[in-house]
């Protein structure tokens, strides 16, 4: 029968032949299209991990990065270039309390090499430290002399200047270190302020290191809560 209807060109005509080849299109229709689905769900799925892990590469090269950063400039105390201009204010030990607030002065020039505090080229000798109270960084009216001695001196000379700050031996390192800065910063404030260009002072912090005297008594730690001049040669 079948074949006597395609001979005679009836079976589109026929209605039970017709539903036979109708199901035949649908069926050879959604072959490719549930294959172009799961396809399209493949290529999303890997562009998805592709991403997540380019992502993942970019994090760890970052904090990889900042690490090794951290790690370069977290040198131990003793080289006095570590701690210039900014040092922050760490934990509160025994010398703590009233040395709160932010740094003094401007932004320092980088120091030119040489420069070093500690350096054969410069004079640690030619003026007298400037001494401070208890956990103070303010130059009080007694020590104001020696600044003015210290400007009348630099005022018309080529060489530079060099400010250090140091504390007594209480309280931490971070906090010690902090606050020797903000004494060096105080004196250069100071300086500038009775006339002393501030592109030829710089500042650094060697917090409790370096005592004048190291007993353990109040006299000792007065003489040490000072900052002292280099003059660069």
């Amino acid at each position: 029968m079948i074949r006597q209807a395609l001979a005679e060109g009836q079976l589109g005509k026929h209605p039970q032949s017709g539903m036979i080849c109708e199901l035949s299109q649908k069926r050879a229709r959604g072959k490719p299209a549930l294959f172009v689905k799961r396809h399209s769900k493949l290529m999303n799925f890997r562009t998805i991990t592709r991403t997540a892990l380019l992502i993942a590469l970019a994090v760890s090269t970052t904090a990889c990065a900042s690490w090794k950063k951290k790690k370069k400039g977290s040198g131990a105390g003793g080289n006095d270039a570590d701690f210039v201009q900014g040092t922050p204010l760490g934990g509160m030990g025994s010398e703590s309390g009233s040395a709160g607030g932010t740094g003094l002065g401007s932004p320092l020039p980088e120091r030119s090499e040489g420069g070093s505090f500690l350096s054969s080229s410069v004079d640690r000798r030619r003026f007298a430290p400037v001494q401070f109270g208890y956990d103070s960084y303010v130059v009080s009216p007694s020590e104001q002399g020696k600044v003015r001695s210290v400007v009348s001196s630099m005022k018309g000379s080529s060489e530079s200047l060099i400010i250090a700050g140091f504390t007594d031996e209480r309280g931490t390192a971070e906090y010690n270190r902090g606050l020797g800065e903000r004494r060096a910063q105080a004196v250069r404030q100071s300086l500038i302020s009775q006339g002393l260009s501030g592109d030829k002072v710089q500042t650094v912090s060697f917090g409790a290191e370096m005592p004048v005297d190291s007993s353990s008594n109040e006299g000792a730690w007065a003489k040490n809560r000072r900052a002292e001049f280099g003059v660069s040669k």
